[in-house]
């Protein structure tokens, strides 16, 4: 579940987002001095570099690298990956597109700018984005994944299961992955999938709230009322704050007849999520 609210419900996949921004690491043996290998350190993000610091580090190997395109390209898309993570898209868009400028078939940058397009609420050219990455790299795991995420956020279910089949093929130990299968078969009805495939996340991270949050969805879908509480019990045992588990458990315990912890859920995830009746309304389950 996402924050989109014409197609998740906000929050419940932040934890573990799909769209991963990939590194490419900058070789050290290419620098020529102790100053260019302290800055490729930092633009490799190393040991906890903060983001403001692996910009100065990747604009400085940009600015000393015209002689070595490899090296500069993979500045540009550190540099573009920190800047995705700030919420600064545009900036990080033009730095993909520079990256790509010198290395046209450049797979991670391309998938990076899609993660860059998805996040601005771009998806045409995030899908774009994407399906160049798979076409460089056919086995491209998470370009697929990505692109899958997209067609779920534009609410094409049946080609976000396509693509999250193909991802989960080339790589089965993702539980982000199963995750958003999970919902994407839970908001095209195929409930007993979806059971399957959040209990698949869940077995791969059993720490992490949003599997829970999604099967408990999966079960108000299929009216078990007692299933949907014990899992939102469990993503709020992780997670406290997360509104639709708050709401979702607020609707289950209104179903089952407890009227007072049903208000007491269902103001708690107001009071965190203003429209999330709205959005839960939106999937058929409505007060």
């Amino acid at each position: 579940m996402k924050g989109d609210p014409s197609v998740k419900i906000a929050y419940a996949i932040a934890s573990v987002v799909v769209a991963m921004l990939l590194v490419t690491r900058v070789a050290a043996q290419n620098s020529d001095n102790g100053g260019d290998i302290a800055n490729v350190e930092m633009c490799n993000g190393k040991d906890g570099t903060s983001l403001d610091a692996l910009i100065v580090a990747c604009s400085a190997l940009i600015k000393t690298g015209a002689d070595n395109p490899k090296v500069q390209a993979i500045a540009y898309n550190n540099r573009g990956n920190a800047y995705t993570t700030k919420g600064q898209y545009d900036l990080a868009i033009q730095d993909y597109g520079e990256a790509l400028k010198i290395n046209t078939d450049y797979a991670k940058a391309f998938n990076n700018r899609g993660v860059a397009y998805q996040k601005k609420g771009d998806y045409d050219h995030a899908l774009m984005d994407f399906a160049a990455a798979i076409n460089i790299n056919p086995n491209y795991a998470g370009a697929f994944a990505n692109r899958g995420q997209t067609y779920e956020k534009k609410g094409d279910y049946p080609d976000a299961v396509k693509d999250f089949d193909r991802a989960i093929d080339l790589q089965p130990s993702l539980p982000a992955v199963w995750n958003e299968r999970c919902w994407a078969h839970a908001l095209s009805g195929e409930l007993q999938a979806a059971i399957t495939d959040c209990n698949e996340a869940i077995r791969l991270a059993p720490s992490d709230a949003a599997a829970f949050d999604s099967r408990g969805l999966t079960y108000l879908k299929l009216g078990r009322w007692d299933l949907a509480i014990a899992d939102y019990n469990s993503a709020l045992r992780i997670d406290a704050n997360l509104p639709s588990s708050l709401y979702g458990r607020g609707y289950a315990r209104l179903k089952a007849g407890d009227q007072a912890g049903s208000d007491a859920d269902i103001a708690a995830a107001k009071a965190r999520e203003q429209n999330i009746e709205a959005e839960f309304g939106g999937y058929g389950l409505h007060l």
